[in-house]
C-alpha cells in the first residue's frame, strides 16, 4: 500500500494539471477529520442518509433481505456509524447475514470491529483492508446474495465516465439477482452545495491541507501548508462540486527526492464530489448493467440511496 502511495503521489504531482489522489486522505488524522465534516452543520449529507436510514429501516429491509443468507460487503465503510442503524435492524429482525467492511483504512476498520463486537453482539462479521476489487475477488460468494453497500454519497468522487467504468467492474464481480445499495447526493440549490464543501469552521480545509501533511510525513516531503488556499467550487450545469489547493506563492517542494516546482496561483485538483438528477441516475444504473428497483430518499430529497439489481 506504502508503494502506491508514493507512486500515485509522485505521478499527480508530474502532470501539467497537477492532481492527488482523494482516497488517501484518509490515514488516522484524515479519518478523524471526516468524522468531524460529517457532524457539521452545514454537511447535510450524513444527516439526510441517517434520516433515510432511521425512517425506512423497515422497507430497507425488506427490499434488500430475502430467505437466503446474504453478504453485505460494505466498500468504503469508514467507521459505519450510519451502516450500524441498519445493522442493527437487520440483526434483530432475524435476517441472516454477514458483514464485510471494507476499508483503504487499517485504522478505521480497527475501530469499526471493536465498535461493532461491542454494539451488535454476535453480529457475523469478517473485515478487509485494502482495494474495493481485490476485497470482491476474494470475499465475493456464489453460496450467497451479495449486497454491496457503497454509502455516502461516495459514487460522486468519480466524474461520469470514471462513475461508469467503477460501477461495471463492480457490476462484473456479481451474479444475477445481487445488488448493490449505493448512496447518492441530488441535484439542488447550489449554495447548500457549495456550503458543504467550504464550512466556516475550516474543517474541510483541513481534511486536504491533511493529505500535504501525509506527504510530508510519509514521503519526506517539504509542503508548507500556509502557502496553499482550500478552494471549492459547484458547477450546477455539470453537477460537480470540485476541490483544490492552490500555491499562493512561487515555491518549491521536495516529495520523495523530487523537486516539484508551483507557480502562483497554481492549482492542485483534490476532489470532485458529483450530484445526479433522477434520469441521470437512471441512465448510469442501465449503462453499468443495473436495472433500479427501489431508491430511499430523504423529506427534502436532497440525498437518495438507491437500490440496483444486477440486470
Amino acid at each position: 500500500m506504502k508503494n502506491h502511495f508514493k507512486e500515485e503521489i509522485l505521478q499527480g504531482l508530474k502532470r501539467p494539471d497537477k492532481k492527488l489522489p482523494s482516497k488517501y486522505f484518509y490515514d488516522a488524522k484524515g479519518d478523524a477529520l471526516f468524522q468531524e465534516i460529517m457532524r457539521l452543520d452545514e454537511y447535510y449529507l450524513s444527516q439526510k442518509e441517517i434520516e433515510i436510514f432511521e425512517s425506512q429501516k423497515a422497507e430497507i429491509k425488506k427490499a434488500i433481505c430475502s430467505d437466503v443468507p446474504i453478504r453485505i460487503i460494505e466498500i468504503g465503510a469508514g467507521d459505519g456509524s450510519k451502516t450500524k442503524i441498519l445493522l442493527r435492524h437487520f440483526q434483530e429482525s432475524g435476517v441472516q447475514f454477514t458483514y464485510t467492511p471494507v476499508d483503504i483504512s487499517k485504522n478505521v476498520l480497527d475501530i469499526l470491529t471493536r465498535d461493532l463486537e461491542k454494539e451488535i453482539p454476535g453480529l457475523k462479521i469478517e473485515s478487509y483492508q485494502g482495494d474495493y476489487f481485490d476485497a470482491l475477488e476474494k470475499v465475493s460468494s456464489s453460496d450467497e446474495k451479495d449486497v454491496i453497500f457503497f454509502l455516502g454519497s461516495t459514487i460522486g468522487n468519480f466524474v461520469r465516465g470514471e462513475a461508469e467504468t467503477f460501477l461495471s467492474k463492480l457490476n462484473s464481480f456479481l451474479k444475477s439477482k445481487d445488488m448493490l445499495f449505493m448512496g447518492v447526493d441530488l441535484k439542488k440549490d447550489p449554495s447548500v452545495i457549495l456550503s458543504a464543501y467550504n464550512d466556516q469552521q475550516g474543517v474541510t480545509k483541513a481534511f486536504n491541507l491533511n493529505l500535504l501533511d501525509r506527504i510530508n510525513a510519509e514521503l519526506d516531503g517539504t509542503f508548507d501548508t500556509s502557502k496553499f488556499q482550500h478552494y471549492p467550487y459547484y458547477n450546477p450545469q455539470t453537477g460537480e462540486c470540485r476541490s483544490y489547493l492552490i500555491s499562493k506563492v512561487q515555491q518549491k517542494v521536495m516529495v520523495a527526492g523530487e523537486q516539484f516546482n508551483f507557480r502562483p496561483w497554481e492549482a492542485i485538483f483534490m476532489e470532485v464530489s458529483k450530484k445526479y438528477d433522477e434520469i441521470q441516475l437512471q441512465e448510469l444504473a442501465k449503462v453499468s448493467g443495473f436495472r433500479p428497483t427501489q431508491t430511499f430518499s430523504d423529506a427534502r430529497r436532497w440525498f437518495a440511496d438507491v437500490l440496483w439489481e444486477v440486470a
